[in-house]
């Protein structure tokens, strides 16, 4: 069975980060080691929710895992609330990677043309730095524009995510996509370059006209789940971005109307009938 490592917070309550990544990634039939950043009572769309730092006992944890010799067919990290985590994951990447272990980064920063509130110029440059320690990253627009110094634009054509991508590449990730791609009406999804050779990698599918939380979090988590189950990089994305849409779709059929993340819950069964085909 391969084994992932996800790096990322735990939101008690949200349906985001670890949350969504165990157990999509089980569902795929990996096996899934949780490295906890934070402990949050709801994710950061609620108003006055407690954290617990964690930062302090990801060191420990890793230095145990190292005496255990566990190692990772993955490693995937999401949000990192810290330059201090980032230079953590650094070393981490350096102890636990290899030949034969895939470093994928969601550099979850920023979106809509800002960073998040915590964060400022000099953290991305550090994540931007972390990107370049990565086998595929997979920012958005924003995020993509913060780390190369591009400006950001609301609309935006085919020529202009080709610059963006270059620019990505230089950052030293082996494989850069960008998603939330949006090329013609109606579409959306993720754009891609390998640095090695400029070669691209597009798939699109129907958007669906709703915005909820942690979306980007299922898409990355079932990305990684097919890229380590040996999908092709086309593959892993479509079965990703597929995914993620009828979990969108799914929850806007719920009369309860919760807003504060999807119904991945009910769409599993499709996504590991997917993985069996």
């Amino acid at each position: 069975m391969k084994r992932v490592l996800t790096i990322q917070d735990i939101s008690c309550f949200g349906k985001c980060s670890t949350t969504v990544a165990l157990p999509i990634l089980s569902a795929m039939g990996v096996e899934t080691v949780i490295l906890p950043t934070a402990v949050l009572s709801t994710h950061t769309m609620f108003s006055g929710f407690t954290v617990k730092d964690l930062t302090d006992q990801m060191e420990p944890i890793c230095a145990h895992w190292k005496k255990e010799n566990i190692r990772f067919d993955a490693i995937y990290t999401g949000y990192l609330g810290s330059e201090e985590e980032i230079d953590i994951v650094s070393r981490i990447f350096r102890d636990f990677g290899g030949e034969d272990t895939l470093i994928f980064v969601d550099p979850v920063m920023a979106d809509n043309g800002k960073l998040y509130p915590a964060f400022d110029l000099h953290y991305a440059q550090r994540n931007a730095a972390l990107c370049g320690m990565a086998d595929i990253i997979v920012p958005n627009i924003t995020e993509a524009c913060v780390m190369t110094g591009t400006e950001y634009r609301e609309t935006y054509d085919e020529a202009y995510i080709k610059l963006l991508l270059t620019r990505l590449t230089t950052l030293g990730a082996k494989k850069s996509f960008l998603t939330g791609v949006s090329l013609s009406e109606g579409k959306t999804g993720v754009y891609g370059m390998i640095s090695a050779t400029g070669e691209t990698v597009i798939y699109q599918n129907d958007r669906v006209n709703a915005t909820y939380h942690g979306t980007g979090d299922i898409f990355s988590s079932a990305a990684v789940g097919a890229l380590v189950q040996e999908r092709s990089l086309y593959e892993a994305f479509q079965i990703a971005a597929d995914y993620t849409a009828d979990t969108i779709r799914e929850t806007l059929r719920d009369p309860r109307e919760p807003w504060y993340g999807v119904n991945f819950e009910t769409t599993l069964p499709l996504l590991v009938d997917r993985m069996r085909t």
